[in-house]
């Protein structure tokens, strides 16, 4: 691991513990999802977390070290990792925090990191200072902000509820695209409104795909057909590829088709494992191109 170099995509935030419904341990958060998503694309990726792992047991910490093969990460000092539990109730995700990591000190980003290519920020659980994200200087910055929008009782049955977003100005001047889902789109309507009008302000809705707002102009984005296994990191990936993808000056219908495309492929599959690689979402869009393209039986 070297913090001379500089990433060309860094990921801020919690990495999870999430606890399936079994009480299973696996890894998880958008910084996680999100750097997956950027080594598998072909890049370098970095991640600056908090937590300590240890106390989850050997399958954590080899799944945390499998992927610190692949991405640099920082682990700030914690006594215990933010751990989440996520199910399904009336097709709607309720969470509960169990436990809680502590906030991220953006001061602990190398100097390399603070200017790579792409910053996204990923708060799961108000672990970020916004405004300490005034010292960095990438080239594209990129927010998912669910995790400033959440908050909890202290107490036994710690369940997740939502609360509007709010961002500083200075900030909020600076962020080239936001991505939030169809139940943050109301409390976060003023921050899609202001990035929307200069940037990208997507709001992605599950099997009903996405809307994104490129400088004012409204897209349309279906989701593809997948048959769902977990669907939990699938707005991470798509965050995580429209952003990379747009730093490298690819038009925003070609990003936000190849952003559906990985995340339809991510459901398929469980946990972070699989996160999709860029040619298997090239190869899967040329299979649904060819058959859009057979000629119909009459």
């Amino acid at each position: 691991m070297s913090y001379q170099q500089t990433p060309d995509y860094v990921a801020i935030g919690h990495v999870t513990v999430d606890l399936r419904p079994d009480g299973t341990p696996t890894l998880g958060g958008t910084a996680l999802y999100a750097a997956l998503t950027a080594v598998r694309f072909g890049l370098r990726a970095a991640i600056l977390t908090r937590g300590n792992y240890a106390q989850h047991g050997p399958a954590i910490g080899e799944a945390l070290a499998r992927y610190a093969a692949e991405i640099d990460i920082i682990a700030q000092a914690a006594a215990e990792p933010t751990v989440f539990t996520n199910v399904t109730v009336a097709g709607r995700r309720q969470q509960t925090v169990h436990a809680w990591a502590g906030p991220i000190d953006l001061n602990g980003l190398p100097p390399a990191w603070r200017s790579a290519r792409i910053i996204h920020l990923a708060p799961v659980a108000n672990e970020i200072d916004a405004r300490q994200a005034g010292r960095l200087s990438p080239d594209y910055f990129g927010v998912t902000p669910q995790g400033w929008m959440r908050q909890w009782q202290t107490g036994r049955r710690r369940l997740v509820t939502l609360q509007p977003l709010r961002l500083p100005d200075e900030i909020l001047g600076r962020i080239d695209a936001i991505v939030v889902n169809s139940e943050e789109q109301t409390l976060a309507r003023e921050a899609l409104q202001a990035i929307g009008a200069r940037g990208l302000a997507v709001v992605t809705r599950g099997a009903e795909g996405a809307q994104v707002v490129d400088r004012g102009r409204v897209i349309e984005v279906p989701a593809y057909p997948a048959s769902v296994v977990d669907d939990i990191g699938a707005g991470d990936v798509f965050a995580a590829v429209l952003f990379l993808l747009r730093a490298e000056q690819e038009p925003t219908p070609v990003a936000a088709r190849m952003a559906a495309a990985a995340a339809a492929l991510r459901v398929q599959g469980c946990g972070p494992d699989a996160v999709p690689t860029r040619e298997a979402v090239d190869a899967f869009l040329a299979r649904i191109e060819r058959t859009a393209a057979r000629p119909r039986r009459r």
